[in-house]
């Protein structure tokens, strides 16, 4: 019979742990430990403290920080779980000096540092900035739409919760009725009347929290004017839609340089929409890399950013600051030569059976045009309305049809654009196509002139790498599925907070060697 070494666990042993050794030299809580120690300031806490003179010590913020840090770089967000892990983890029992603070104080730590936390990404940056890990060379930019801490089920405009609010109403009468006709005939359930009864003051809590709602706020504005949902819990959020489908949430946008990918710029907005987000991006990208010289950060660098962002505003606002951007647009792919032969290799899609001819185009239309006449397929000739008419840079030879014609025309459905369209078809046939006046030619024209270029091409290319893997880092690896905070400030904190992270492994990795 083989012999194994006997083991029993009814024992204990005492191990002792010196702290500042289980913080080694190489690894990321060094990084962070060294960074708060000697390379942030602080003092910019200080404020919110006031117990100088008299009330109990407060945690040091250093150690909350490096707390919270470590504990996101690990995936963990839950304040309870962060407060777990100071008391059972040795590495986070040596780099929080056994505080062992409560969740309660990570929590309000994490939701009331917002502003604080703006001011740490910007002395990260510069560290990193004085480590040589940003090019300012070449900007990326993009957006991460992440839930919110809301349900988009308490999503509407003020006339729709409304209806929901008279809908719970109505339920709630439904069941009172009901409750006073088994009152009169003596038959009651009574554990079903406790059921609907906690059914009705649940309802009841939802219809008023609705009406509190709505006597407190107005309809929301969107960025074109036009009335968008509100929402009851968050309505700083907004609907998205995603390739996940539609969530309510937040868009983390995030400006990235493309040296070593890192983000000098990040802002949380509650709008699904990015037009219009780029020029305020460049502004903070300006705030964040200027140093009190006079001299511009994006002069003679490259912006790179998706058709999101791709507008006449935005593109005019680009070639007035003289900034060289490659903005892509909603057709671009379908220009590059690259992606022609795209649709042979997607994966076995069963092929469409064309659908039948609904209107009769122009080649339906028997034309000649030396002797400037025109048949239609039901062959009625039409008149000649104009011989040369100029519609943008093209000239057309214009034909009508009589109106007695195409009244009593058994194709009418098949040549006007509705049955119910009142006067006669006309036909437009090409010329001739004028060439670009290219002082006329406006900055989305310019924009697809210039990105279609090799050069172009090329250079728009280098976006996905930039910025693309900054998101999968943020949501994989350190685990940032959804915002858990709430409000426009405190969500731009925490976004802000974990693009900060992600500089601080940038400077671990690549920065320093302690």
């Amino acid at each position: 019979m083989p012999k194994f070494i006997d083991y029993n666990y009814n024992q204990m042993v005492m191990v002792p742990v010196a702290f500042d050794q289980q913080i080694l030299t190489g690894t990321f809580e060094h990084s962070i430990n060294y960074l708060v120690n000697h390379e942030l300031d602080l003092t910019i806490f200080h404020h919110r403290f006031k117990n100088d003179d008299n009330g109990r010590p407060a945690y040091d913020p250093a150690i909350l920080l490096k707390i919270v840090l470590l504990a996101y770089s690990r995936g963990v967000t839950s304040s309870r779980k962060i407060e777990a892990l100071c008391r059972e983890n040795v590495v986070f029992m040596a780099i929080s000096a056994d505080s062992r603070p409560h969740f309660t104080t990570i929590a309000d730590f994490i939701s009331s540092s917002a502003k604080e936390v703006s001011k740490l990404f910007h002395q990260v940056l510069m560290v990193c900035d004085r480590l040589g890990l940003i090019g300012k060379e070449m900007f990326a930019i993009d957006g991460c739409k992440l839930p919110s801490n809301a349900s988009k089920e308490w999503s509407g405009t003020k006339a729709d919760l409304q209806k929901k609010s008279e809908k719970i109403e109505r339920a709630v009468g439904y069941m009172l009725k009901k409750h006073r006709e088994e009152d009169k005939k003596g038959a009651r359930d009574e554990s079903m009347r406790q059921r609907e009864e906690k059914q009705i003051a649940t309802l009841r809590k939802a219809s008023h929290k609705i009406q509190k709602f709505l006597n407190e706020n107005e309809d929301r504005q969107g960025i074109s004017g036009k009335v968008v949902q509100s929402n009851i819990t968050d309505n700083a959020s907004a609907k998205m839609k995603t390739s996940h489908g539609v969530l309510q949430g937040y868009n983390g946008v995030a400006a990235v340089d493309g040296k070593h990918q890192v983000v000098v710029a990040a802002e949380a907005y509650g709008q699904g929409q990015e037009h219009g987000l780029l020029e305020p991006m460049l502004e903070k990208v300006r705030d964040n890399l200027s140093q009190g010289g006079d001299s511009d950060v994006l002069d003679g660098a490259k912006v790179l950013a998706d058709s999101g962002y791709h507008s006449t505003k935005t593109l005019e606002h680009l070639e007035a600051q003289g900034i060289d951007a490659y903005i892509a647009d909603n057709a671009f792919r379908a220009r590059d030569p690259r992606f022609q032969t795209a649709a042979r290799h997607k994966a076995n899609e069963p092929v469409k059976p064309k659908a039948p001819k609904q209107r009769f185009s122009v080649e339906d239309f028997a034309v000649d045009l030396d002797d400037q006449t025109c048949t239609c397929p039901a062959g009625k000739t039409l008149w000649l309305k104009c011989e040369k008419a100029k519609i943008g840079q093209h000239v057309f030879m214009q034909f009508m049809g009589r109106q007695a014609d195409c009244d009593n025309c058994p194709l009418r459905a098949q040549c006007l654009r509705s049955v119910k369209q009142k006067g006669a078809r006309q036909v437009n046939v090409l010329l001739e196509t004028l060439p670009k006046d290219k002082t006329k030619v406006g900055p989305i024209q310019r924009m697809k002139e210039k990105i279609d270029t090799a050069l172009g091409r090329h250079t728009y290319s280098m976006r996905l790498g930039i910025v693309e893997p900054v998101f999968g880092n943020i949501r994989e690896t350190l685990g940032l599925r959804r915002f858990s905070l709430r409000g426009k400030e405190k969500v731009d904190g925490q976004w802000k907070l974990m693009t900060m992270l992600h500089n601080i492994f940038k400077i671990h990795r690549y920065g320093w060697a302690v």
